[in-house]
């Protein structure tokens, strides 16, 4: 399978938020995807395509040196095959180029591929955010990753990054 990454367009807010609402209880309305991309100057959004399909969206902010992972989803067909790890380290290699140094997010307690994947790269839990999703009153475990400059670097970057600059 053939997949490549770039940065999100507003054309692609339609399937990106299919592929929200298919991942999550609780899925963001399609134009809260819009305002990340044409209101709101810290957001960088990422999309992984096989072909013409998206399958894949990642929603960071970076706030100074912070790089806060807000969203993170890939259609279910194509999941547990590498494809939002590659997209995590892609944003997260691409906002420290712009400077960040650290990263945050929170996750669902029972998400067990998520925490384990982003354990697979450094990222520790800080703490426990109890009953904060409304759907079921799940916890959120808090995660950071405090150092970026281990991540490795893909090759998928180098065109990727040229032609869809931050």
């Amino acid at each position: 399978m053939n997949i490549s990454i770039r940065r999100m367009t507003l054309e692609d807010a339609p399937a990106v938020h299919e592929i929200d609402t298919q991942s999550f209880s609780l899925p963001w309305p399609e134009r809260s995807f819009q305002f990340e991309l044409s209101g709101n100057p810290v957001s960088r959004g990422w999309v992984a395509e096989s072909g013409e399909r998206i399958v894949a969206m990642l929603v960071l902010w970076l706030i100074v040196d912070e790089a806060h992972i807000a969203t993170l989803a890939t259609a279910q067909e194509f999941r547990r095959q590498g494809i939002g790890e590659t997209l995590m380290i892609t944003a997260l290699v691409a906002a420290r180029a712009e400077g960040a140094t650290r990263s945050f997010l929170e996750v669902r307690a029972g998400n067990l591929g998520a925490l384990a994947m982003y354990k697979k790269y450094g990222f520790v839990v800080d703490g426990i955010r109890p009953g904060y999703y409304q759907d079921n009153h799940e916890d959120a475990i808090l995660m950071s990753l405090n150092d970026l400059s281990g991540l490795p670097k893909l090759p998928i970057l180098l065109n990727d990054l040229k032609d869809h600059p931050a």
